[in-house]
């Protein structure tokens, strides 16, 4: 099973950019969607594959938290 995980935009350069999970940054390739500094995208493999509204990035955090606690 493959997951998706949401995080921040912190910056972009060129098509990659630096993403926040929660306190952790890590470098996502940001190509292929259309996204800028301070958008939540989901991403999967090291590729943001969709951008989020806040409301739906959270959700998907606490669907996470509530499947870890089962």
């Amino acid at each position: 099973m493959c997951l998706a995980y949401p995080g921040q935009i912190k910056s972009i350069q060129g098509e990659k950019g630096i993403v926040n999970f929660q306190g952790i940054e890590r470098e996502v390739i940001t190509a292929f969607i259309d996204a800028k500094e301070g958008d939540y995208v989901l991403v999967h493999a090291g590729i943001a594959i969709q951008k989020l509204n806040p409301t739906d990035a959270w959700e998907v955090l606490k669907k996470y938290e509530n499947a870890g606690s089962k």
